[in-house]
């Protein structure tokens, strides 16, 4: 049977691309999706909504010098419609908006150019955007940008965002009152009289859902009756902000389905992108695929299971086919107009190997030049990442053209690599760097560490929570972190003195509590904690200098204090200063951004036998203030 040709109706107020799949019906020239027709469904998104709120792409904007993390939200709505292309192989559409100066200080100075295709035979569409800021234009910060569509409730009941976190979800109605009670944010609720009855007493928060940038591949929601599944697939994440440990929402009760490009969640202002008057930028956001699929030949014993492997193995051919061939725009250039870069990682550290060591699943990328580490607050250009073999080879391909630095870091050892020298991409390039040397910090033996070097928290004591605070899916689950209110539980384990870990007894999966969060008073005051490390030394080099690793996973509106030997030492011997407006304890996010700090211990501070080191957090005004460790290290003096 011929698969029929895409398509393309044109009306004043709207248009639609038909390919006999499906219908997608945009409004025009705003470029908002109002309708999408698939499988006997007359429409997948919210009628019950506003057409202006279904599906969308939308930004948060601030004038410059504006703090903090929100502003102004925007709808983009476009104010010109042009066809780009339009046969039977493929419609692409455009809708535009132009900035202009009469709109200083109204609307964001940008242009933005929305495409939407629709190709023969696919069972979905594509849509990406191309933003610009010219010269003459005045400054603004970019705070968030995002594509939303919001599905009807009626149908769409299940969410897949990994193999692993799935499940039923709440109706939308749940959390309004009185059906649902907000908890210490608004984004958390609890279920006290839900439609559901057996959802009482759960929790929902959309942060419980968040992932990490190399993780949403493909997520999305599944309808029962008929069987439908309506994916988002991100096949790259060149133009996401942030490299592959920034973490991002996907989709949440609503039912909503997100993709987002550029936020602060689980960053704060650093990955807010500032641009000043007259700074010319210009990226291209996606193209990201909207996949909708059924049940294959009508066989319906398992849709949801069905549905959710067909959504991965799609994802697998949409990254197999980036960069796609099909955009019709010079500012998305194709494989053959990119470079490829490859070579292989060492780590080298005489303290663990007389050899170089292979770097095993290094994350290996090429990021805008910057200062060693600084890929992971980079926000305005493109990120290529790859992942280094057991053997340490690597290879990133179909890099746009352009300067670059090459940066890396290794599970297992702290710190940043960043390769001193330029990497310049041009149109063909097939780069081979040889072989690159990372020489982790390290300055002497380990006498002691606690944790595993791995950006993360997830390895230390991640209490249960509070029975009335649980979400089932995260019982008995890896991510365990996810669960709402687990910081309350510090208080509880200790409700007068604070943690104290003891070198070569205690263990840190069970005795090392995942965040350094404050104690909440009974009058719901809040105070600073200060966590003890005992350890026990044989000998001491007096005229040594030894080294306190500490990498942190997380940070927010903290403080991170050290002294040692002496509790009472003022000033401390090391202090962080305010560090971190990342979030990640109240969002459920068990990492944030990463720090590493480095202090010296003159050999004169320790003792032979029992020594203490004090870490305090003092900043104590909120039960979200805190940090949380990813791996601490005492080195001897250097050997």
């Amino acid at each position: 049977m011929a698969v029929q040709g895409v398509q393309l109706h044109v009306e004043d107020h709207r248009v639609m691309m038909d390919n006999g799949l499906l219908q997608v019906t945009l409004s025009n020239p705003d470029g908002i999706v109002t309708g999408i027709r698939y499988n006997d469904i007359d429409n997948l998104l919210e009628i019950l909504n506003d057409e202006s709120n279904r599906g969308y792409w939308d930004l948060v904007w601030s004038t410059p010098g504006s703090s903090g993390t929100s502003g102004i939200f925007d709808v983009i709505r476009g104010s010109s419609f042009r066809i780009i292309v339009e046969n039977e192989e493929q419609v692409e559409l455009s809708f535009t908006r132009t900035w202009d100066p009469t709109q200083e200080g109204k609307a964001v100075p940008l242009s933005i150019d929305k495409r939407f295709i629709m190709l023969r035979g696919c069972s979905g569409f594509y849509t990406y955007a191309i933003y610009e800021h010219q010269k003459e234009w005045p400054a603004f910060n970019l705070d968030e940008t995002r594509i939303a569509f919001k599905l009807r409730k009626d149908k769409f009941q299940y969410m897949a965002v990994a193999d692993n976190r799935q499940r039923f979800m709440p109706l939308p109605d749940d959390r309004l009152p009185p059906r649902g009670q907000a908890l210490a944010y608004p984004e958390a609720v609890l279920f006290v009289n839900p439609v559901e009855p057996e959802l009482k007493g759960e929790v929902d928060d959309k942060y419980q859902y968040s992932c990490n940038n190399e993780d949403i591949g493909v997520h999305g929601w599944i309808s029962t009756d008929p069987p439908v599944g309506f994916w988002h697939i991100t096949p790259s994440n060149e133009f996401r902000s942030g490299g592959p440990l920034k973490q991002n929402l996907t989709s949440h009760v609503g039912p909503t389905i997100l993709t987002v490009f550029l936020s602060a969640h689980y960053a704060g202002e650093d990955l807010v992108p500032k641009f000043g008057a007259g700074e010319q930028w210009k990226k291209v956001f996606g193209p990201v695929f909207i996949y909708l699929n059924s049940p294959f030949d009508g066989n319906e014993s398992d849709p949801i299971a069905e549905l959710w492997e067909s959504a991965k193995t799609q994802m697998t051919i949409e990254v197999q086919s980036w960069p796609y061939s099909f955009p019709d725009s010079e500012y998305f250039p194709k494989s053959d107009n990119r470079g490829n870069v490859s070579g292989r990682l060492l780590v080298r550290d005489r303290y663990i190997s007389n050899e170089d060591m292979s770097a095993n699943s290094a994350y290996i990328g090429l990021a805008p030049q910057g200062e060693v580490g600084s890929w992971q607050r980079e926000c305005k250009d493109y990120q290529f990442w790859s992942k280094t073999d057991e053997n340490g080879y690597f290879s990133i391909n179909d890099v746009r053209i352009g300067d670059y630095n090459l940066y890396a870091w290794v599970p297992g050892f702290i710190g940043d690599y960043r390769h001193d020298e330029i990497v310049t991409i041009t149109s063909g390039s097939d780069i081979d760097m040889g072989d690159l040397v990372y020489e982790p910090p390290r300055n002497g033996p380990t006498l002691w560490e606690i944790g595993i070097p791995d950006r993360s928290a997830a390895e230390f004591y991640v209490p249960d929570p509070n029975p009335k605070y649980i979400n089932k899916l995260y019982l008995n689950h890896p991510d365990k972190f996810r669960q709402y209110g687990l910081w309350e539980r510090y208080a509880e384990l200790y409700p007068d003195k604070d943690l104290v870990y003891t070198v070569g007894v205690s263990d840190y999966t069970k005795d090392w509590f995942f965040a350094q969060v404050t104690r909440k008073k009974d009058n719901n005051t809040y105070q600073g904690t200060t966590w003890l490390i005992n350890f026990k030394l044989d000998n001491v080099d007096k005229s040594g200098i030894y080294k306190l690793r500490l990498a942190l996973a997380s940070a927010a509106f903290s403080e991170l204090q050290v002294r040692v030997n002496d509790p009472k030492a003022n000033p401390p011997l090391f202090s962080s200063g305010l560090i971190g407006r990342d979030n990640s304890i109240a969002r459920h996010g068990i990492h944030g951004l990463y720090w590493l700090y480095n202090v010296n211990i003159s050999g004169a501070r320790l003792v032979e036998g029992d020594n203490t080191i004090f870490l305090t957090q003092p900043r104590s005004s909120s039960p979200f203030q805190g940090i949380m460790y990813d791996y601490l290290r005492l080195e001897g003096a250097p050997s």
